[in-house]
């Protein structure tokens, strides 16, 4: 599905979190509720810290884990610009841009393409 950006987005991170189904996670203990979604704060084994949907992880005795692949790269982008939705989760959509580009963008700055 292809969207229209209504206002412009700037990444947030430089480095973001990224995870493989089935590794470990770390939780912090901070949640947060974003666009009525809940969100963990989360380090990988890597050391990166981030914001995780809260259903991409599982406890198995004792030990969190994720589900599957994630990353929370942004794509930066400006109101105008086309891209192509490849997945909605938590508020968010990962996007495609024309250059190939790829990353999560906030569905509120998003409205579908009617073309």
């Amino acid at each position: 599905m292809d969207y229209i950006v209504t206002g412009d987005w700037t990444a947030s991170y430089a480095d973001p979190i990224r995870l493989s189904p089935g590794e470990r996670v770390r939780l912090s203990g901070r949640a947060d509720v974003w666009e009525g979604h809940r969100w963990l704060w989360a380090t990988a084994t890597d050391g990166r810290e981030g914001w995780i949907p809260d259903s991409l992880v599982f406890e198995e005795g004792g030990i969190h884990m994720a589900r599957a692949e994630y990353t929370a790269t942004e794509l930066t982008c400006v109101a105008g610009q086309v891209l192509e939705g490849l997945q909605e989760s938590h508020g968010w959509v990962f996007c495609r841009a024309a250059d190939g580009d790829t990353g999560w963008v906030p569905r509120r700055h998003l409205v579908v393409s009617e073309g």
